[in-house]
Order: C-alpha cells, then sequence, then structure tokens
C-alpha cells in the first residue's frame, strides 16, 4: 500500500506542515506546484528530499488560488484549465529533474479534486492537460471519479485513492471542510480506517454506509494538526497488519 501526503505548500516566509519529517513516512509526495500554495524554492527543497529519499513526486496541480489556498470553487475554462495543469506539471517537473527524479503522477488538489470528481468537462480538462506533458503519466484520485472515467477513456492508467482522516459521505465523495467531522483527528481512529481500507478496501460512510475503495494509496494530509504522529501511526498500524508499504508507481 502506498502512503501520500499533499507537501510542499509553503510559501515565501509562510510555513505550513512538517515536510522532511513526512518525507520519512510517506512513500509518494503530492508536490504544491505553485497555484495553490508553493514556490520555487520550496518546490526545489522538496524535490530534493524527496528523492535522496526515494520518494516518488507527484505533480499537486490546483486552480489558481492562492488566496484561497485552492479551496474554492472557480468557474474555469476547460481549455484554461488544460493550461494550466501543464504549465504546473512543467514547473514541478523541472525541479523534479534537476534533483535527479522526475513528475511521476498528477494528483489535483482541494476544490479542483472536488469538482473534477464529479464534473465531466473539468475531468476531462485535467486529463487533457496531463496526456499533453506524457500520456503515460498517472492520475491519482477518487475511485469511480469523473477523473477516472477520462483517463481510461484517453487511455492512460488512473490509480484509486482514499483518505484516512477525512470523513466520506454515503455517495463516497469527501465530506465538505465546512461541516463538523469532515477532517479525523483522532490518530487511534484514523490508523483504524487506514488498516481497514488497505486490508478490505472498505471505510465507513459518516451515515454508516460502507464502502468498496480498492484504493492504491492512502492520503494523509501534511497539513492536518498532528500530521506527522498521524502518519506514523498509520504506518504503524499497517505494518503491524503485515501490510506491504511501497509505492503505487515507481520512482523515475
Amino acid at each position: 500500500m502506498d502512503l501520500n501526503s499533499d507537501l510542499g505548500e509553503g510559501f515565501g516566509a509562510w510555513k505550513m506542515g512538517d515536510d522532511d519529517a513526512m518525507l520519512d513516512i510517506v512513500t509518494s509526495a503530492n508536490v504544491a506546484c505553485g497555484f495553490h500554495a508553493g514556490d520555487p524554492s520550496v518546490m526545489r527543497r522538496v524535490c530534493e528530499r524527496a528523492a535522496e529519499r526515494g520518494v516518488v513526486i507527484g505533480a499537486h496541480v490546483a486552480y489558481r488560488d492562492l488566496a484561497g489556498f485552492g479551496r474554492r470553487a472557480m468557474d474555469v475554462a476547460p481549455a484554461d484549465l488544460a493550461d494550466d495543469v501543464l504549465y504546473q506539471i512543467g514547473a514541478l517537473e523541472a525541479f523534479a529533474r534537476a534533483a535527479g527524479s522526475g513528475v511521476r503522477y498528477v494528483k489535483p488538489h482541494g476544490a479542483l479534486y472536488n469538482t473534477a470528481a464529479v464534473d465531466p468537462d473539468q475531468a476531462a480538462a485535467v486529463v487533457e492537460g496531463v496526456r499533453r506533458f506524457h500520456p503515460g503519466l498517472a492520475l491519482l484520485c477518487p475511485p469511480g471519479s469523473e477523473m477516472a472515467k477520462q483517463a481510461e477513456k484517453a487511455g492512460f492508467p488512473a490509480y484509486a485513492e482514499a483518505f484516512a482522516d477525512r470523513a466520506y459521505t454515503p455517495e463516497g465523495l469527501l465530506v465538505s471542510r465546512k461541516l463538523p467531522g469532515a477532517v479525523l483527528h483522532d490518530a487511534d481512529e484514523v490508523a483504524t480506517r487506514a488498516v481497514a481500507m488497505a486490508t478490505t478496501g472498505k471505510v465507513v460512510a459518516a451515515d454508516g454506509t460502507e464502502l468498496a475503495l480498492q484504493p492504491h494509496s492512502l492520503c494523509v494530509h501534511g497539513d492536518t494538526p498532528g500530521a506527522v504522529e498521524l502518519a506514523r501511526r498509520i504506518r504503524a498500524g499497517l505494518d503491524g497488519a503485515g501490510v506491504h508499504i511501497g509505492p503505487f508507481i515507481e520512482a523515475a
């Protein structure tokens, strides 16, 4: 089972999370590309440290929304969105290549992730941006989502991810962060959910419904309070359950 985290989300003097500590735990790093967070120096540092540790680098692409941390829904024309996705992948690839590695997958962030999960036009635009960069690049996205469907239609791989520290709706979508209980903070609960997802492919939604997600990768957010300890507990729980931990796709 792969463990991924959203990293490189500082900007200038503003810090977010503990990238170094998380890179010692996760096997894939979703690195912010400058649209919702991240700047050239942050991108360089995270790529260098990921490459040193053998952590796979992915482009964490987003709507152009620094002020809202990429969590505000935006009405972006599909053609423009495809260009934005391509631009962000290319920027991160420069730093990944300089570090002796490369971008191996793409995972949308925040509002773009949630919108493209259900909106065929936005999903197709994300997929088109990825395809223009390299048709063999992987997409990390919700299982059964519009992104997964559009990737399959375009003929390149989409891998399913699940969130150890987020609540799910009965429809298999993430509960809005505007609602109480959307983000889970109890380390025991998060670790137990992660082990269940990895060993059974299932998770219990907010209403008690059992969802079959069958994830290739589990995400723990790097900006969640106590993220490092949560990630350690998840990894320890998976190790204790005999789950092999490794990247869902090989490093460049």
